[in-house]
């Protein structure tokens, strides 16, 4: 998977990608390529993966080879062969061999072996989920962004009103046609309109950053949702189902239900703790001694090459109480995990009913926000015309510009909300895809 991840990268890296993400496929896939925390969930799952040959590797033939010479001096005695004296001198032994050991039966090593295939797929699951992820932290980045720019622009349409406002009060207060006390009040809404500007521009530098925390790029100029979106439900429209699909699809769910397999597994491990295992054994060696004495010269050594089967039978009897104090361990662990996993399940539960009801919610609110800036203009435009005949007071003006402002971010981040929701959705189901994302994409221009 490391190497599957590796070679999208060299590929996106031969594509020539602008030095920003213009639009949301543009910026996953830079992310896709450069995202820190994916390529740690990769390789955290390449790690983890290991641990099946590693226990697949206990129930394989174990080969050892050995080499080892010994001496012993000044306590050995050896009748000469050609004068027949007994001499003391050293003693020298030389050990050569080879040995192949196999598990016969061992339950602790079976169940290590199925223990590490369930810890596995937990770990496939997981990365999945880091990859679905990115989809959906790539599009709140990015929507984010878009966000925050109708904010800053809607902040400097407000300041403009407010100025145009603040400079025709002070006409009419120099012109001693109008109490200064319009002018102050005009004045004051306009500052706080700057304030709120240079809060915006901050707001929308920081969300730039984030974006490029992901892709590793800076972020310049993207593309902007449509104003025609479709108002359309979650489709199947039954909560009901999308909640069975979540039980069923999510890989938080998936991951859970393979650490207590795996838990259920060790069990087995620490039980095996309590049966005899049997190995077999093969040795082929030889060993040479001669003896070495400095008065009478040295004795030469014959050596020979023999060789070893058998089978070793091992019983435990007694270990103090650890084997049936694992057992309780693990019994305990497997416990855990089942409430893990109850407690995954009744948070996907709850996330996915969350994020169905916010899509419905979210097609309310655009509605309603639109017609809400819609409203607000016009009651802007018949505000002001009030006040250039005198039927509204400047604090009228001032007050329908700040709703006008108002609804305008409601609607704005409604918009952007609903297309991210939609992703969120699927994302708590497990099922969010490539596709999804050039979905939402083909809504921007």
């Amino acid at each position: 998977m490391r190497l599957k991840l590796l070679t999208l990268a060299v590929a996106l890296a031969t594509i020539s990608l602008p030095s920003h993400g213009e639009d949301l496929l543009d910026a996953y896939r830079q992310a896709r390529a450069n995202d820190p925390v994916l390529a740690q969930a990769d390789a955290q799952n390449l790690a983890t993966r290991e641990g099946v040959p590693q226990a697949r590797a206990l129930l394989l033939p174990q080969i050892n080879g050995s080499f080892g010479i010994q001496q012993v001096s000044g306590g050995s005695a050896a009748a000469n062969s050609n004068t027949g004296a007994l001499s003391i001198g050293n003693e020298r032994q030389r050990t050569l061999s080879g040995q192949v050991d196999q598990v016969v039966f061992d339950l602790s090593k079976i169940a290590s072996l199925q223990a590490a295939h369930s810890t596995a797929n937990a770990g496939d699951q997981t990365y999945q989920s880091a990859e679905q992820d990115l989809y959906i932290r790539v599009a709140a980045a990015y929507f984010t962004i878009l966000t925050d720019q109708d904010a800053l622009t809607f902040a400097k349409a407000s300041e403009d009103a407010f100025k145009k406002q603040y400079d025709q009060a002070d006409a009419q207060y120099k012109a001693g046609i109008a109490a200064i006390t319009g002018s102050y009040q005009a004045k004051a809404a306009f500052e706080a309109a700057k304030a709120q500007t240079i809060t915006a521009q901050n707001t929308l530098s920081d969300a730039r950053e984030a974006l490029t925390q992901i892709t590793g790029k800076p972020a310049g100029d993207l593309k902007k949702l449509r104003d025609d979106l479709p108002l359309e439900p979650p489709v199947p429209n039954d909560p009901d189902a999308w909640v069975q699909d979540a039980l069923k699809y999510s890989p938080s769910v998936l991951s859970q239900q393979y650490t207590l397999e795996a838990a259920q597994h060790d069990i087995m491990v620490a039980r095996a703790g309590h049966l005899p295992t049997i190995n077999a054994t093969a040795v082929r060696g030889e060993t040479t001694s001669w003896f070495e004495n400095v008065g009478s010269g040295g004795l030469p050594g014959n050596g020979r090459w023999g060789n070893t089967i058998g089978v070793t039978l091992s019983v435990p009897i007694f270990s103090g109480g650890a084997t049936q104090s694992r057992v309780r361990q693990s019994i305990d662990q497997r416990d855990a995990a089942q409430d893990s996993l109850e407690s995954q399940r009744r948070l996907v539960t709850r996330t996915t009913l969350n994020f169905y009801r916010s899509v419905l919610a979210d097609i309310e609110e655009v509605q309603s926000g639109k017609a809400a800036v819609e409203s607000g203009q016009k009651a802007l435009d018949a505000t002001r015309a009030g006040f250039n005949v005198g039927t509204e007071t400047i604090i009228d003006v001032l007050n329908a510009i700040q709703t006008l402002s108002s609804a305008e971010n409601i609607y704005s981040q409604a918009r952007h909300q609903m297309v991210l929701d939609k992703l969120n959705l699927k994302f708590s189901v497990g099922t969010v895809e490539y596709k999804d994302l050039e979905a939402a994409n083909a809504l921007l221009q």
